[in-house]
């Protein structure tokens, strides 16, 4: 039995960092790749090239399918934004920092009511889900639209425009990196999670490193 759950653990873990590598392939720029600017006025080419991995590319993509880096780089700002966004959600949620008032009025359901965690979408009515969904809707495809590569609707950084391409430069690949890192620590936080039954905050409380634990302590 015991070798079975760690088996079982090992493929798990493994689906994981695969799963993590197909999403980060596509985030750095190929060197022999001709230079290409958006409308921010910045190589996109040069972003995210990180030391010490340089540019990191271990399916071959930016070799076999040079013409999609630009929509794949699109796809990796927009889905490290939304992670950067979920993580803070989980933290303010995981602190039980909530809305006043109800979340349902006619269910008699309140913003508080809402367990935290990835248990938390299961108390959502449907009508409420449905909401959510028609608002992503709105926004990937009128608001911010998902064709628009760039990345940029014109709302600048918190309100300014950047003119100085090495500081807007610089800013950007501060948020492709934290992209990445909010993209990793979001997944990582809602499988261990499902694996231990303890949110991010008991986690934390618990001094509960390990995933594999017995959900107290540190291993």
């Amino acid at each position: 039995i015991l070798l079975g759950i760690l088996n079982y653990q090992s493929i798990t873990m493994k689906l994981i960092v695969a799963a993590l590598l197909v999403a980060s392939a596509t985030a750095f720029a190929p060197a022999a790749t001709s230079k290409a600017s958006t409308s921010l006025k910045v190589s996109e080419v040069e972003l995210g090239v990180t030391e010490p991995l340089g540019v990191y590319d271990p399916l071959g993509w930016l070799e076999t399918e040079p013409e999609a880096f630009e929509r794949r780089r699109a796809v990796e700002r927009k889905h490290g934004r939304v992670a950067m966004a979920a993580v803070v959600g989980v933290i303010v949620h995981n602190n039980h920092i909530t809305f006043d008032g109800y979340l349902s009025p006619s269910a008699n359901l309140k913003f508080s009511d809402i367990p935290t965690g990835v248990d938390g979408i299961r108390a959502i009515p449907t009508a409420g889900l449905l909401q959510i969904l028609f608002f992503f809707a709105l926004v990937e495809l009128a608001w911010m639209p998902a064709s628009q590569y760039d990345g940029d609707y014109g709302v600048g950084w918190f309100g300014d425009n950047i003119e100085d391409p090495e500081e807007k430069a610089r800013k950007l690949n501060v948020e492709l990196n934290n992209g990445r890192a909010a993209m990793m620590g979001i997944i990582g936080g809602m499988v261990t999670e499902c694996i231990t039954g303890q949110t991010m905050y008991e986690q934390y409380s618990a001094g509960h490193i390990s995933p594999f634990g017995d959900g107290s302590g540190v291993f």
